[in-house]
């Protein structure tokens, strides 16, 4: 599990490329303190597995279906990324994204940074105003919700000390939206037909006419 609260801004320092994965290595500072072989960090919100450490980087595995389907995707040499290690609560817990969405237009006014996110209709129904979304790894508050997009507010220091004030219209954002619409969702669903021996038991009664 991830708090969403950006611990640093990491640099992609190189990005190999296989035949079923890439490896990337990640330039950082702050979460290389007490991270693990085998800890996850979650990179632009995508939870990512160290799997080698240095003294001023680390690398991570990941694979190609998680560069197409995350902003990932674009990274090159050079790219800035957010960074956080994962909750501590007696170890670390690890997370994920649902989607990811298109920044469609951006403000700014004396106290804030507005963000307008163009969002597919399988994400945007979990979205709500006032709700939480988490966008590449920072949690953020709803302000409102259109049929297509969603917007945001950002304090200008959370933009200074994250990418998130690098990025403009047509930048694609990782996405990870509120879980407690996903129970309730999934509370409200018929609950499954019973089964085993009583069911069993009283439709052979029933067949044979008791």
């Amino acid at each position: 599990m991830f708090t969403g609260i950006v611990e640093e801004i990491g640099v992609i320092r190189q990005i190999r490329r296989g035949a079923h994965s890439s490896v990337l290595t990640i330039g950082a500072d702050t979460v290389l303190s007490d991270l693990k072989i085998g800890d996850s960090v979650a990179v632009n919100g995508v939870c990512l597995t160290a799997t080698s450490l240095g003294s001023d980087s680390f690398t991570a595995d990941v694979m190609h279906e998680t560069l197409r389907r995350s902003s990932l995707g674009s990274l090159a040499p050079g790219s800035r990324v957010n960074l956080e290690r994962a909750m501590a609560a007696n170890g670390r817990f690890g997370g994920h994204i649902d989607g990811t969405g298109r920044i469609a237009s951006t403000r700014r006014d004396d106290n804030a940074v507005w963000y307008t996110v163009e969002t597919p209709a399988p994400l945007l129904r979990y979205i709500v105003e006032k709700g939480s979304i988490t966008i590449d790894g920072i949690s953020l508050t709803v302000a409102t919700v259109e049929q297509d997009r969603f917007s945001v507010s950002v304090i200008p220091h959370t933009a200074q000390v994250t990418i998130l004030g690098e990025k403009g219209p047509g930048d694609t954002v990782n996405l990870e939206t509120d879980i407690i619409g996903k129970y309730v969702e999934k509370l409200l669903q018929p609950a499954p037909e019973p089964t085993g021996s009583r069911g069993v038991t009283l439709e052979f009664l029933a067949e044979n006419g008791f």
